[in-house]
């Protein structure tokens, strides 16, 4: 039954509202930081279990995911400075879409 539920739910593209709202830098920080940080662990560890099971097979594409993410959040950082250097929040709205692909 729950099978069914799952289907039903997900025959379109759905958005699940992760973040929405107003910061401030420090909350903006820690927020953003933390999402990236996850993201980046999350690509670490598939790229250690492909190494695992082979040393010798390439990760470029998580390597390259990797990096995009600290420079990501690098950028992320810079934006934060700006908002605490003039006294000011940030709004941050985060969608994820999730869909079902073949």
């Amino acid at each position: 039954m729950e099978t069914k539920q799952v289907a039903k739910i997900l025959t379109e593209t759905k958005n699940i509202q992760l973040v929405d709202g107003k910061f401030t830098p420090t909350e903006a920080s820690d927020m953003i930081t933390s999402l990236i940080n996850e993201k980046i662990n999350f690509h670490k560890i598939q790229r250690l279990k492909i190494w695992e099971g082979d040393h010798h097979r390439k990760t470029n594409l998580l390597d390259s995911r990797i990096d995009e993410l600290v420079e990501e959040k690098k950028i992320a950082k810079k934006i934060v400075a700006e908002a605490r250097s003039q006294g000011k929040n940030l709004s941050i709205n985060g969608i994820l879409q999730i869909s079902l692909e073949d």
